[in-house]
């Protein structure tokens, strides 16, 4: 009896310490993981009360509760108190109920005490397995979450693979990787594992196999990102965009505008001797890039669209949202663009479908047309010096 006593002791104090252990290593994790200290006591709550039904073959239902700040861990094992017969072994029936509690009734949860000397290893290890996948789901709901709030954002990234369909980007200071598809790649680029990218972050979307971040190097807003970073004032909201548009290694057109009426928007975007735009072009290896002026004004803002072509007129049709525009015969190719890529662009940019024609067409066309003008009435002229002649019925006067 006398060495009952110390022995009990020595495990109750290795219990206490196996236990804060536990704590210590519980905060370790909420660190390094940086997962909430909530989201994690949940998951070892909920990992430790299955692995106690595993081990024990506990029919009620069980819940544990971890106490830091007391570094004590409780099971529960409770029932519900329903009226009758009970159906479930969650269930408790009133009589029973009332034994354990004279003041019970239904609907009450009648819970006990079962907290275990220890578990078993094969629990323990139940246990660590279902904590270790519901931390993982923690997480990436976590780092799902913190990429959603950096959509639209420019990101670095580390080339890890690169297969027919994809290149895949591991995005620096976060849990998730980058996909880069084929249609969000510039033609020409090419890249190989290890290469340091930046990534323009469009979209997180859900998978069978989990959270992916759509990321690209096409899309017009990581032009804008670009210049972002480039341009201070339009960091500071004093220069807006108010559009910007892309074929992506070949040509980018972005309208901008400023509310300070001594503040040059254009001179701002391009910086000093072209600074700041020829340092864009260089991170786009080449590709054009026109600053246009924004103008409220359609006609305006149409002619400015089709920069650098001269434009000599545009006629509107703001109801269908269309454009006829005049411009000197050298300067047509340059208005156009290489397949059209000029007028193109500038109709996404403008809004309106833009038909550009040059100078001698359209006075050829009008010369057409005076002529079609002038056959038109001396064709009327006669059918009326006929009409007076032979009269109305034919017959002549």
């Amino acid at each position: 009896m006398r060495n009952k006593e110390p022995k009990n002791k020595e495990q109750k104090n290795k219990k206490e310490l196996a236990i804060k252990e536990f704590f210590l290593a519980l905060e370790q994790i909420e660190r390094e993981m940086k997962i909430e200290p909530d989201t994690l006591v949940q998951a070892l709550e909920s990992g430790l009360a299955s692995a106690f039904k595993r081990e024990t073959g506990e029919c009620r239902q069980i819940a544990v509760r971890l106490y830091p700040e007391k570094a004590t861990i409780t099971y529960y094992a409770y029932q519900t108190v329903v009226e009758g017969e009970p159906e479930e072994d969650s269930h408790l029936s009133l009589e029973e109920a009332l034994e354990i509690n004279p003041n019970a009734k239904i609907g009450d949860i009648i819970g006990e005490d079962v907290t275990p000397d220890k578990l078993s290893r094969v629990a323990a290890q139940t246990a660590k397995q279902i904590v270790l996948q519901r931390l993982n789901e923690a997480k990436r709901e976590l780092a799902k979450n913190e990429m959603s709030d950096r959509e639209g954002e420019l990101l670095q990234g580390i080339v890890r693979r690169v297969d027919a369909t994809a290149i895949y980007v591991e995005l620096s200071g976060t849990q998730l990787e980058g996909v880069l598809s084929q249609q969000d790649q510039v033609p020409g680029e090419k890249f190989k594992a290890g290469d340091r990218i930046k990534v323009y972050v469009k979209k997180v979307r859900d998978t069978l196999r989990g959270s992916q971040v759509m990321v690209s190097r096409s899309n017009a807003g990581y032009v804008k990102k670009l210049f972002d970073i480039e341009v201070p004032e339009l960091r500071t909201n004093l220069v807006k965009v108010k559009n910007i548009v892309r074929e992506a290694g070949y040509r980018t057109k972005m309208a901008v505008y400023s509310e300070d009426p001594n503040l040059d928007a254009i001179g701002a975007c391009i910086g000093p001797k072209g600074a700041r735009v020829n340092a864009i072009v260089a991170e786009l290896n080449g590709e054009k890039v026109d600053v246009i002026p924004y103008s409220g004004d359609p006609s305006e803002f149409i002619a400015r669209a089709l920069s650098p072509a001269k434009v000599l007129m545009v006629q509107l049709n703001e109801t269908e949202k269309t454009a006829k525009v005049l411009v000197p015969d050298e300067k047509l190719s340059l208005a156009i663009g290489k397949s059209g890529q000029n007028a193109r662009l500038a109709a996404k940019l403008t809004g309106f479908r833009i038909d550009v024609k040059p100078y001698s067409q359209a006075v050829q066309d009008d010369l057409i047309e005076e002529a079609e003008e002038s056959e038109r009435l001396n064709a009327q002229e006669a059918e009326l010096e006929a009409s007076e002649f032979f009269g109305t019925d034919g017959e002549l006067n």
